[in-house]
């Protein structure tokens, strides 16, 4: 199956999972900004492997077992909203990015303040 496809059944999957998420599923600790950062598809439509960002990090576990504990229902609904051969078996993963992109913002900023200090001194 050529890539492209691929990625276009990924963003799709992407899309409705997150709508489905945000409107029909009722589980208090999938609450709070989080996003669906990216869908990575196998090639036979198998599998699809769901990025997760929580903008809460301390919420980010649960969340993740709220959605593996979901998987079936989220399956199943968006088999019926997609029209694939294959409905793919949905594997949640914790999208770490924007929490690393923080840790690298607050770095930078301290080596900043850093070199500022020390050429005062000289």
């Amino acid at each position: 199956m050529p890539q492209y496809r691929i990625d276009r059944i990924s963003d799709e999957i992407r899309r409705v999972i997150d709508r489905i998420i945000r409107e029909e599923l009722n589980d208090p600790r999938v609450s709070g900004t989080f996003s669906i950062t990216r869908v990575e598809t196998t090639r036979d439509l198998r599998y699809a492997k769901v990025y997760v960002s929580v903008l809460e990090t301390e919420k980010s576990d649960d969340m993740i077992k709220a959605l593996k504990g979901a998987a079936g229902y989220l399956r199943r609904a968006m088999g019926n909203e997609l029209s694939l051969r294959y409905t793919p078996e949905l594997q949640f993963v914790a999208d770490k990015n924007i929490e690393y992109g923080m840790h690298i913002a607050d770095v930078l900023k301290q080596v900043m303040k850093n070199q500022g200090s020390s050429e005062d001194e000289t």
